[in-house]
C-alpha cells in the first residue's frame, strides 16, 4: 500500500500504545519519520525497540501534554530535529469515566483538559509548520461522539467537540492547503492488534468542507 507518506514527519500524540501505536507502526511501514508522543516512557521505549530496523526512522518523546507549555516543546523538539512536520495526529486521551452522577464540576474540567485541551495546543503550536509543508491534521474521536455511552460525560463531551474542531479547521484552514479529518474508531481493539487496519471506523472527512452553518 503507497500512501505517499515517504520521508513525511508524522507527529502522533498517545502514539505508544492502542491505536497510536498502530499508527506508528502503519507510518513507519510506508517510509515516513514516525514520532511517537507519549507519558509511558516504557510503552514508548519499547515500542521504538521493536520497531528500530534499517531504513525504519521512528522517535519517541515523552511528555505528559496537559499543559500548553508541554505541547509547544514537543513542537519545537520534533522541528529542531527533523526540520519540519507534514502530519499531525492528535490521539492521546483516557476514557476516565467521569459521569454526571458520578463525577462533579473539577473532575470534568480535568476530563477535558486530558481529552480535549492538548488537541487544540498541539495543533495551534503545530500550524506554523503545517503552513510550509500543506501538510494535515487527523484527530482521533470515538463512537461515544455520536452514540453516547453512559456515565463518561467529560469524555463523551471532548470527543464531540474534536468532530466540531475538525468540521471548524478544515473551514479556516482551507486557504493554507491544509487538510482536517477525524476518525471515528469503534473498534479500538481489534484496530490496535494490526497496524494499517481500518476496519470498524468512520472517517470524517472535511477537507473540502468550508460552508457557513449558522
Amino acid at each position: 500500500m503507497d500512501l505517499q507518506l515517504k520521508d513525511k514527519v508524522v507527529l502522533v500524540t498517545g502514539g505508544a500504545k492502542g491505536i497510536g501505536a498502530a499508527i506508528i507502526k502503519a507510518c513507519a511501514q510506508e517510509g515516513s519519520t514516525a514520532i511517537a508522543v507519549d507519558r509511558d516512557v516504557q510503552a514508548g521505549q519499547q515500542l521504538h525497540g521493536e520497531l528500530s530496523a534499517p531504513g525504519v526512522q521512528t522517535s519517541f518523546i515523552a511528555m505528559d501534554l496537559s499543559s500548553p507549555g508541554n505541547c509547544e516543546a514537543v513542537v519545537q523538539q520534533t522541528v529542531a530535529r527533523f526540520g519540519h512536520i507534514d502530519a499531525l495526529v492528535n490521539n492521546a486521551g483516557v476514557n476516565d469515566k467521569i459521569g454526571l452522577e458520578n463525577g462533579g464540576p473539577q473532575e470534568f474540567l480535568c476530563s477535558l483538559e486530558r481529552n480535549l485541551l492538548h488537541y487544540y495546543n498541539m495543533a495551534h503550536y503545530a500550524l506554523p509548520h503545517l503552513k510550509r509543508t500543506r501538510g494535515s491534521i487527523v484527530n482521533i474521536s470515538s463512537k461515544t461522539a455520536l452514540t453516547g455511552q453512559g456515565g463518561t460525560s467529560g469524555y463523551v463531551a471532548s470527543k464531540g467537540a474534536i468532530l466540531g474542531l475538525t468540521r471548524e479547521w478544515a473551514a479556516e484552514l482551507l486557504p493554507y492547503s491544509i487538510r482536517v479529518n477525524a476518525v471515528v474508531p469503534t473498534m479500538a481493539g481489534q484496530l490496535s492488534g494490526s497496524a494499517g487496519k481500518t476496519e470498524g471506523c468512520y472517517c470524517q472527512d472535511s477537507s473540502r468542507q468550508a460552508d457557513d452553518d449558522p
